[in-house]
């Protein structure tokens, strides 16, 4: 476990973008997904929007995904294997990088074919709790074609990054924008941010 924590953050420090690869177990990620895939036949995801809770807006032409917030409450054993797991890490991050992390917020996210999400922060304007962002993907047999890369802007070069199952992407929230390209299949992730305060 801890050398796919210390995998993330090596890369973070390296190009401020820790990326790990099978960071989720491909056993949890299928259950996951499974999870996510019920959840949408039964029609409990939501058109996901921008802004917080006081000044949410949705608009297809900026992100057209939709999302179902993870809960303890719902007391579904991956859920709950999967926010272990992320509380470890956050044990791990505050004790070798003093991160100062107290709480996390995650959702799964299902992108249909054709949706997208353009340039943007994951930070609020008047919200700055968001510390890190977290994405874990869920899409076995991922293939270029397939498109729904996350792309990064940075200074220097932007990074594009597949969406394959069990990968994890951790960057500040606050510093880099980043866009979700158009995908041509079911794209799935759980989505999340580590706060402070």
């Amino acid at each position: 476990m801890e050398d796919h924590f210390e995998m993330l953050i090596e890369s973070y420090l390296k190009q401020n973008v820790g990326i790990a690869e099978n960071f989720i177990s491909a056993a949890l990620a299928g259950h996951l997904k499974d999870n996510l895939l019920e959840l949408n036949n039964n029609a409990m995801l939501l058109a996901a929007g921008t802004g917080n809770a006081n000044k949410q807006n949705q608009n297809k032409l900026v992100r057209s995904d939709a999302i179902y917030w993870l809960d303890k409450k719902h007391n579904n054993v991956y859920e709950n294997a999967f926010f272990a797991y992320i509380e470890a890490f956050i044990l791990y991050l505050n004790r070798s990088c003093y991160a100062g992390i107290t709480g996390y917020e995650f959702h799964y996210t299902l992108y249909e074919p054709g949706s997208f999400y353009v340039k943007h922060f994951d930070r609020f304007k008047d919200d700055d709790s968001r510390a890190f962002s977290m994405i874990s993907y869920l899409n076995a047999d991922w293939k270029e074609s397939d498109g729904g890369e996350l792309l990064i802007h940075q200074l220097e070069n932007n990074l594009k990054i597949a969406p394959t199952n069990g990968k994890t992407v951790f960057f500040k929230s606050d510093e880099l924008e980043h866009e979700v390209l158009v995908t041509h299949e079911k794209r799935m992730s759980i989505t999340g941010w580590l706060k402070r305060g």
